[in-house]
């Protein structure tokens, strides 16, 4: 039965929208490229409009709206569960506004096959499904099924040893997620043991873990939390668990790494926020002073090896995993500051990292080479992109009144007002900030500043990768200026985790 304020199963069809887009395009002509670029985008942008349809109807309260409960096999308590609160709905935003934006800004690359657009619209399915999830073994489903996408992406359409990428970005969070499944299996075992009702819902386990049904003894707790963290932990990416994404990055199609790093990479930290902080509360705080050093590591590693790189594919492949290093501070700081700083953040680095990637994708698509040092003078000959890039990497690096200032900066308010982190913890990261900000604008010199070459010159972007960078960089202006567009709606769920949190932990 469906238990839904709006009388359609609209978290459903947010699902189900993409993977009968990629049906379509299974079902044309390998030749009709032009038609499957057209599917693609128009199924992407229909899931785009309901998201922000979604978005203005959420009512904004705790708890999940648009409900939509099935029962799957009652008899073990599998069902199909979705919902949406004011933390995940702008996951799933930013998720369905990301593809066709992407898509839209390289609808003339060779890369457009027809395997190439269906598993687009695939993994956009599995990332709103795991978003979306109230059911566990549902989002664990979801979970896993982002990988054959992304991999076969890789693998078929990537660039240098594509199918060695594909195959390490497999192998690795397939590896973690084993681990997150057994816990799932220890869990709910344990729920049914001290309640008597066998479930996977969320809401219900941690519920039961708020109001004292379901005590769990210490050394079971961190066991259990541990299996969540290392999921979710190898797919953020947090050092040292990381390796496996900067090659997969490199290998990807500049249009699949705005998926990759603005979408798929937030899948681990969304977790961490929705499932093991709420299901472990006294893990998390005994366990958050270890993770805030592998989140200043994350930071500050990152940085470091960021200025060593020649490929710019690889430099922000380094630059995101610094940024999600902010998120995990946010998260474990357990502080209404630092979860609304780490969900800002996430979003942040979607928009930032998603246009700087489509930004190397275009200088390589003219020139040949993503190599920094291969490029001189572009914004002689290219002013318009020149200038939208220096605003992308400004807003990267937390300049204020940038979307990314807002971000980083309550997430480390967060971790210095936490009692398991503290101010050693921020001025490390403020550290992190600094590099980020030596290595982009060093990359953004090299390639942007000095004298135009006679040969190889750069010139403006096609208009439709214009209007989409133009698009981005508004949406990183307004919410630099205006962070109440978020908050306004996050606030009421962040408070009411961060509630829950406080009464759980004894």
């Amino acid at each position: 039965m469906f238990v839904n304020q709006l009388g359609f199963p609209l978290l459903s069809l947010l699902i189900g929208t993409p993977l009968v887009g990629a049906v379509l395009i299974g079902l044309t002509a390998s030749s009709a490229r032009s038609l499957q670029r057209t599917i693609a985008w128009i199924f992407s942008s229909i899931n785009a409009i309901l998201a922000v349809y979604a978005l203005t109807a959420l009512q904004p309260v705790g708890g999940y709206q648009f409900v939509e409960s099935v029962d799957w096999l009652a008899s073990i308590g599998l069902k199909y569960a979705v919902g949406l609160d004011g933390i995940n709905v702008w996951m799933v935003v930013l998720a369905t506004l990301l593809t066709p934006l992407a898509l839209y800004a390289a609808r003339n690359e060779s890369t457009h096959q027809k395997s190439f657009h269906a598993l687009i619209l695939v993994l956009s399915s599995a990332l709103i499904g795991a978003f979306v999830a109230t059911d566990l073994l549902l989002f664990y489903v979801f979970f896993e099924l982002t990988l054959v996408p992304t991999a076969l992406l890789i693998a078929t359409h990537g660039t240098g040893d594509a199918k060695a990428a594909a195959l390490k970005f497999f192998v690795y969070p397939f590896v973690g997620s084993v681990f997150m499944l057994a816990s799932i299996a220890g869990l709910v075992v344990t729920h049914f043991q001290q309640t008597g009702l066998m479930t996977f819902d969320s809401v219900i386990i941690s519920g039961a873990v708020l109001n004292g049904t379901l005590v769990m003894d210490e050394l079971l707790e961190r066991l259990l939390f541990a299996g969540f963290f290392l999921a979710f932990a190898v797919k953020t990416p947090l050092w040292p668990f990381h390796t496996w994404m900067p090659q997969a990055q490199v290998a990807t199609p500049s249009n699949g790494s705005v998926d990759i790093a603005g979408i798929l990479l937030k899948i681990g930290a969304y977790g961490m926020l929705r499932f093991a902080l709420p299901f472990f509360p006294n893990a998390a705080v005994w366990a958050a002073p270890a993770i805030g050093i592998l989140a200043v590591i994350s930071i500050l590693y990152s940085a470091v090896i960021a200025f060593g790189q020649h490929d710019m594919k690889s430099l922000l492949s380094y630059a995101t995993i610094s940024h999600l290093g902010f998120v995990m501070l946010g998260i474990f700081s357990q502080t209404i500051e630092g979860i609304t700083g780490a969900l800002i953040t996430m979003i942040n680095s979607g928009l930032t990292t998603g246009a700087l990637f489509l930004i190397v994708g275009i200088l390589a698509a003219q020139r040949g080479s993503r190599n920094r040092e291969d490029f001189s003078g572009v914004w002689l000959t290219a002013p318009t992109f020149g200038t939208l890039t220096l605003i992308t990497v400004f807003a990267s690096i937390g300049v204020p009144g940038l979307n990314g200032f807002v971000g980083e900066f309550l997430s480390m308010q967060g971790a210095w007002l936490a009692p398991q982190l503290g101010y050693g913890y921020v001025s490390f990261a403020v550290i992190g900030i600094i590099l980020s900000a030596a290595y982009l604008l060093r990359m953004y010199r090299g390639v942007f500043m000095g004298a135009a070459p006679e040969e190889h010159a750069i010139h403006e972007p096609k208009t439709s990768e214009i209007a989409v960078l133009s698009l981005l960089v508004i949406a990183m202006i307004v919410i630099g200026l205006y962070p109440s567009i978020i908050t306004s709606v996050s606030n009421a769920s962040v408070s009411e985790l961060v509630r829950s949190l406080t009464a759980s932990s004894r």
